[in-house]
């Protein structure tokens, strides 16, 4: 048997693979990328998306460049039920996203979700990731999991996103693109991808080179920003029974970050950054990084791969913090410059056989991360002449190395107990390591030096059961468990230096149960699930730029999610998401003065809704029309203060010519149609009330993509 297209993953599960099987049924993937079928564990029988025993989506890197600006996750997500992920309009502080509430407590970045893009992490091992580095013009699929079975992936798994860029094929293709929108935004970019041969023969050769640009002056005030991507991948078939596989990525951002707005504020003027200017607050980040993926096939029943990575991510931040505070000789001052280097290894085996007349499969590895952290601190303003000048570098205030590695061995398990009837099964044992060297030391600020562990098993278990051929149900339970991030650590709310070692991870309980039914051409999903959590891991106080965070005690999230994506004839799809999400504090956070037991847990919507119509036909004129629903959202722990439910409407359309080898794609769409005003994220718990980042009003824009195949 031979190794098809392979992708590495963090923990690698039967399940995510078996998505892209032959026997997936999801209108457009199936028809239309048949050649990106990929195998990992190569399990007898390849099994599909309708069989897989979890919450899994997946997205067609196609779909998601369809009319779209290609510059956020967030433009081409939205029928994944239980992810909400929204668009700060602040380049300096990423998306916000959460999945089934994990992750919401995000001020910035991304927190309890892992992120993977080509078999690479993009969360760093105690659990902090970004989506920066995603360059939307070059993604074959992305995948969606969610559920117990993410525990499996390690700390910080509430769910996991799994990025494959294309790999190159024959005949060579040479594409350049161009889009424009509104608040003088515009992206260029370039995309070559080919191959030397099928991928069946020694020698051949598949690469794969994409670069963009991406300028904007923001919708808000003080809200521009520059971000250039590159992303890249060359596989080598070196043998028969093996592959090479080399991705390197990188990106570089600089964007002006216009803050939080309080209601009156929002309400008054939500274009408005009132502190931005006065400090001219900003963000820089360069980041690069390569990995090398080597697959064997020893046998027709064994599979051996081995993934190592490194890079390195310099970031430089200003914020709008008082020159009062900093005062404070403790105060680790208004600009923050890091430099991290990272790398990892994970290497697996996968051995199928029969146990007891029972087809069965077995999956082992070590999974080995570690990231060097160079934090320094510096007041943000100057004293020039008698005068205070804010926005500059100023004086050292903090300079300290940290580590942070974990070492994670996993096992699993998959057994066809009938016809009808299948087991699985798995464990991973995750260790986490901070390590903390402060060389910042004076008369009033001592040594706050520090180390501490994290350990934890995280098993997981799924029964599956078929009805029929094209109905099955089932029911999955696990332990999940997540770290403090050395960011989340930082920080203390009593306002003295030193890390915030009294932070204890969290861990949940989750059991999810569903239905997943192929009607047609098309795929009907049904999830209920439930996560008990102790310990959770929620804001303190945001303020200034710095965030402290503390143990809530007891939280739990119930849900429902439903989804349908049917196509009708061949060019016409429809697509559906909903969710409903009860999210809870069990205990009290909110200390003597008001008993929270009951809230609602800030930053998380209780339901969802999205649906998109579309006329798709391979060329000619296409269009769509799409509709997002979202709930209000608390924005503290107390209750007192939410963002409004909103409703959004986009239309697109376009043209699609072929002539000859040439491809012209034109295409212009309309967002937030009825100019709707709303909050598009939260800061949750900002001790000023500087909750609300607000979304733009009615917004237009246009865009082209030419290619050229070298037949």
């Amino acid at each position: 048997m031979k190794i098809n297209h392979l992708i590495r993953f963090p923990l690698p599960l039967f399940l995510l693979p078996a998505i892209f099987a032959p026997g997936y049924s999801a209108p457009l993937y199936a028809a239309q990328n048949q050649q990106s079928t990929m195998i990992v564990t190569a399990t007898p029988g390849a099994v599909s998306e309708l069989d897989t025993p979890a919450a899994v989506s997946v997205v067609n890197g196609d779909d998601m460049r369809r009319a779209t600006p290609r510059v956020n996750l967030s433009e081409g997500l939205g029928a994944v039920p239980g992810l909400q992920i929204q668009n700060r309009q602040n380049f300096a502080q990423d998306l916000q996203i959460s999945m089934r509430g994990f992750g919401s407590r995000s001020t910035y970045g991304v927190r309890g979700i892992r992120m993977y893009v080509d078999g690479i992490p993009a969360t760093m091992p105690d659990g902090q990731g970004q989506t920066s580095n995603i360059d939307i013009n070059s993604i074959d699929h992305l995948e969606v999991l969610r559920g117990p079975y993410s525990a499996l992936y390690g700390n910080a798994s509430g769910g996991v996103i799994n990025i494959a860029s294309q790999t190159g094929r024959q005949p060579t293709t040479l594409e350049a693109g161009t889009w424009y929108g509104s608040y003088g935004s515009w992206r260029n970019n370039l995309k070559i991808s080919g191959a030397t041969g099928d991928g069946t023969r020694a020698g051949d050769v598949d690469y794969m080179l994409s670069a963009s640009r991406f300028t904007t002056q923001g919708f808000r005030d003080h809200s521009g920003a520059r971000k250039n991507t590159g992303n890249g991948k060359i596989g080598v078939r070196l043998n028969d029974v093996s592959k090479l596989t080399l991705s390197f990525n990188s990106v570089d951002i600089k964007a002006n970050d216009p803050g939080g707005l309080t209601g009156q504020e929002w309400r008054d003027n939500p274009r408005q950054a009132p502190r931005a200017d006065q400090y001219n607050t900003r963000k820089t980040v360069k980041q690069n990084q390569i990995g090398v993926r080597y697959d064997l096939q020893p046998g027709a029943n064994d599979d051996l791969s081995a993934m190592a990575w490194a890079g390195e991510r310099e970031t430089v931040q200003y914020q709008s913090i008082p020159v009062a505070p900093q005062l404070n000789p403790t105060h680790p001052g208004g600009v923050i410059s890091l430099t991290r280097h990272y790398q990892g290894i994970d290497t697996r085996w996968t051995h199928r056989d029969t146990l007891f007349s029972l087809p069965v499969s077995f999956t082992a590895g070590v999974d080995y991360e570690t990231m060097t952290e160079k934090r320094k601190g510096y007041e943000n303003f100057r004293e020039q002449n008698g005068v205070t000048v804010p926005g500059e570098k100023g004086n050292l205030r903090r300079d300290e190395r940290n580590l942070m590695w974990n070492l994670d061995p996993y096992l699993q398990t998959s057994w066809q107990l009938t016809d009808k009837l299948s087991f699985d099964a798995g464990v991973r044992y995750s260790s986490i390591w901070f390590d903390s060297n402060d060389h910042y030391i004076t008369a009033a600020n001592g040594d706050d030096s520090g180390d501490t562990r994290y350990h934890k098993w995280l098993p997981v278990g799924s029964l599956k059961y078929a009805l029929t051929e094209s109905w099955n149900v089932y029911l999955s339970a696990g332990r999940g468990f997540e770290t403090p991030t050395i960011n989340e650590l930082s920080y203390r709310a009593d306002g003295q230096s030193g890390l915030n070692f009294g932070l204890q991870p969290s861990t949940s309980n989750n059991v999810e149960i569903g239905s997943k039914t192929r009607l047609g051409n098309g795929l009907l999903t049904a999830t209920l699930f439930q996560s008990d959590t102790d310990n959770e891991l929620v804001v303190d106080q945001s303020s200034g730029g710095r965030t402290s965070y503390k143990n809530a005690g007891k939280t739990r999230r119930r849900g429902a999610e439903l989804s349908f994506d049917q196509q009708f004839g061949y060019d016409w799809r429809l697509q559906m998401a909903w969710t409903w999400l009860d999210a809870t504090y069990r205990t009290n956070v909110c200390g003597a003065e008001q008993d929270c037991r009951g809230n609602r847990m800030p930053g998380i919507a209780r339901n969802m809704g999205y649906a998109s119509f579309g006329y798709q036909p391979e060329s000619g004129w296409y269009a769509g029309a799409d509709i997002h629903y979202l709930s209000d959202i608390e924005a503290n722990d107390q209750n007192t203060a939410r963002a409004p439910s909103w409703t959004t409407v986009g239309l697109n359309t376009g043209y699609k010519l072929r002539a000859g080898d040439w491809l012209l794609d034109l295409f212009g769409r309309a967002d937030n149609l009825f100019d709707r005003q709303y909050v598009g994220s939260v800061i949750v718990n900002e001790s000023n009330g500087r909750y609300f980042e607000p979304a733009p009003g009615r917004n237009y824009s246009i865009g082209a993509t030419i290619s050229y195949q070298f037949n």
